[in-house]
C-alpha cells in the first residue's frame, strides 16, 4: 500500500503539472485511506505537498512569464491569511466529538472527510463543466473587493481540507482578472503554492510531523510535477480535465459512502 501511495504522489504531481489544479484533490485521500493517516494531519500533510509541488510548477512558468504576479500576490495574500486561520485556530477549536445520530456518533474525523467529499464534489462540477475561454476579456480589470473575498474564501475552505483549491482560483483568474487560461493555471500555481506553505506553518505548531515521510513523498509529487509539464506540451491539459472531473466525482460519491454508511 506504501507503494500504491508514492504513484498516487506521481499521480497528484502529474495532474498539478497538467491543468494546474485538481491533482491536489486527490492527495488527502491517498493519506487517509491508502496509508491510514489520520484525517487532520492528513489535511496538513496535504498543505505541505501541494505547496511545494505548486511551487515548482510556479517556478518553470514563471521562467516562461506565464505568471502574473501582481494578480497572484492581490489574491494569495487573503488566501494565506484563511489558510493560517483555519489550520492555526479553527481546526484545533473543533471536538472530537461533534453530535450523534441514533446512536451513531459524528466525530471531528468524519465531519472533515464529510466536508472534503463535498468540496471534491464542487471541484468535479467546475472541471466536467469547463469554461468557453472565448468569454474572457483581454483588458485586466482589478477588482481588489472581489479578489480580497474570495481570497479569503478560498483560503479558509482549503485550509480545512488541504486541497490547493485551483478549481475556484482559476475560474476567478479568467473571469475577474481577465487572464487567459495558461497565464491563469501558472498563476494559480503560484497562489497556491504561497497560500500552502505559509498556511502549513500553523501545523507545525499543531503537530508532530513526520518530517522523513512527508518529504519522500513530496519529493515523488514533485516528479511528477515536471512528468505534467512536459506532457504539456504535447498533451492539451482541457481535454483531459473532464475526464478527471468524473474521476473525482466518482471518487466524491465513494468517500460519502465510506463515512456516512
Amino acid at each position: 500500500m506504501e507503494i500504491v501511495g508514492y504513484v498516487g504522489a506521481i499521480i497528484i504531481g502529474v495532474i498539478l503539472g497538467l491543468i494546474g489544479g485538481g491533482g491536489s484533490i486527490l492527495t488527502v485521500p491517498i493519506f487517509v485511506y491508502i496509508l491510514g493517516i489520520n484525517p487532520v494531519l492528513a489535511t496538513a500533510y496535504s498543505l505541505f505537498v501541494v505547496g511545494s509541488s505548486a511551487l515548482v510548477g510556479a517556478i518553470r512558468n514563471a521562467q516562461n512569464q506565464l505568471v502574473d504576479f501582481k494578480i497572484g500576490f492581490i489574491f494569495a495574500c487573503p488566501a494565506f491569511i484563511g489558510v493560517y486561520i483555519a489550520r492555526r485556530f479553527l481546526l484545533p477549536a473543533i471536538p472530537d466529538e461533534l453530535f450523534s445520530i441514533q446512536g451513531v456518533i459524528v466525530d471531528k474525523d468524519m465531519s472533515i472527510m464529510i466536508f472534503f467529499a463535498l468540496i471534491m464534489f464542487a471541484a468535479a462540477f467546475f472541471m466536467i463543466k469547463g469554461r468557453n475561454e472565448s468569454d474572457v476579456s483581454e483588458v485586466i480589470s482589478y477588482n481588489y473587493p472581489i479578489f480580497i473575498l474570495e481570497g479569503l474564501v478560498v483560503g479558509l475552505l482549503t485550509g480545512i481540507v488541504g486541497a490547493g483549491g485551483g478549481f475556484l482560483i482559476i475560474p476567478a483568474l479568467v473571469f475577474f482578472a481577465g487572464l487567459q487560461m495558461k497565464k491563469a493555471v501558472a498563476t494559480s500555481l503560484m497562489i497556491i503554492s504561497i497560500k500552502s506553505l505559509l498556511g502549513f506553518i500553523g501545523d507545525i505548531q499543531n503537530f508532530d510531523i513526520e518530517w522523513k515521510f512527508l518529504l519522500s513523498f513530496t519529493i515523488f509529487s514533485i516528479l511528477g510535477i515536471f512528468i505534467g509539464i512536459y506532457l504539456s506540451k504535447v498533451i492539451e491539459g482541457h481535454k483531459l480535465k473532464k475526464g478527471f472531473g468524473w474521476f473525482v466525482l466518482v471518487m466524491s460519491i465513494y468517500i460519502l459512502a465510506k463515512e456516512i454508511i
